[in-house]
């Protein structure tokens, strides 16, 4: 597995989870959210790029629980199009059918309240992304 830090994505019409790995890909931890409708979104998403290097882009394939693609799919696959025209840095999908249920599940076992904590909820949804993502390139 090539050294170097990636990074995951968690599309959502609204708000876009961000999370980051180390450079050993041993642990993934939550950046930021960004506003999906944000007119500077493609210059935020440049300056994370510059500031983290990321080796490789993995993003959310919100597939049905069938696993097939809905309306939510298509509109990752847009966003997918967004990233690539920003960076050559490989970008993949990465099923994440059940990422934002279990994340909203673990901080409410926290005893964090989910309606006041959407942006921490995408930000989960994207480290278990990561963290599935990074599974996968290590079975490899």
């Amino acid at each position: 597995m090539e050294r170097g830090r990636r990074i995951a994505f968690d599309y959502g019409d609204v708000r876009i989870g961000v999370a980051v790995s180390d450079p050993d890909s041993i642990l993934s931890s939550p950046l930021t959210t960004l506003k999906a409708t944000d007119k500077s979104l493609g210059s935020q998403i440049s300056q994370i790029f510059a500031e983290i290097e990321p080796v490789t882009i993995y993003v959310g394939r919100p597939a049905l629980l069938s696993g097939v693609d809905g309306a939510a799919a298509e509109k990752a696959n847009t966003f997918v199009s967004l990233l690539r025209s920003i960076t050559q840095v490989p970008v993949e999908m990465i099923d994440e059918r059940m990422s934002t249920i279990s994340a909203a599940r673990n901080l409410r076992d926290a005893g964090r309240n989910a309606k006041e904590s959407k942006d921490a909820i995408d930000m989960a949804a994207a480290v278990a992304i990561l963290d599935f993502a990074i599974d996968i390139e290590k079975r490899k």
